[in-house]
């Protein structure tokens, strides 16, 4: 376990991913185990190797979102993709509330939304709103969000792929 590793305590990676930290290799290791179990598809290209699966993860043309198991979630992983996406830098990523990333739900589309994914491990269609930190606001499409669960079944959060988003105009 290393120092902010969320996956077993939901706090934060202090660190961005880099060579360094092995571009988060860990997490990359549970967000990749995760989406396979529970879709059947590969997340990660299966001819990288896995001592490379954090920097191709990070560097995919696909944005990749994840959080933790708080209450009120922090955001604990983005690709370069996601951060550029929503106009963040990793510090402003896992000090922000996921929930603060997309634009209020009613509540019964928050409960479809949450059955789905606890029924079904995740969901392939999920569509919304989201607004990115200089207030950009974008709709994101075909999104796939799936729980994250280590190898003994533990709960360490949700995570969220997504390829497809168009910017909305914006309101006066």
């Amino acid at each position: 376990m290393t120092a902010g590793d969320t996956r077993t305590t939901g706090a934060p990676f202090l660190d961005g991913p880099s060579a360094a930290n092995g571009f988060l290799g860990g997490h990359t290791a549970l967000l990749a185990a995760s989406y396979l179990r529970v879709t059947g598809q590969p997340l990660i290209d299966p001819e990288v190797s896995a001592a490379d699966a954090g920097r191709w993860l990070f560097e995919a043309p696909f944005a990749i979102l994840s959080h933790g198991t708080d209450a009120d979630p922090l955001f604990t992983y983005g690709n370069r993709c996601a951060l550029r996406v929503f106009e963040l830098t990793w510090p402003e990523l896992i000090a922000l509330p996921s929930r603060l990333s997309a634009e209020p739900i009613n509540q019964a589309e928050r409960a479809r939304l949450l059955a789905r994914v606890r029924d079904h491990g995740f969901i392939d269609d999920y569509a919304g709103v989201r607004i990115s930190r200089t207030g950009r606001r974008f709709l994101i499409r075909d999104a796939i969000v799936w729980n994250l669960k280590s190898e003994s079944g533990d709960y360490c959060g949700q995570a969220a792929r997504f390829e497809h988003w168009e910017p909305l105009p914006t309101t006066p």
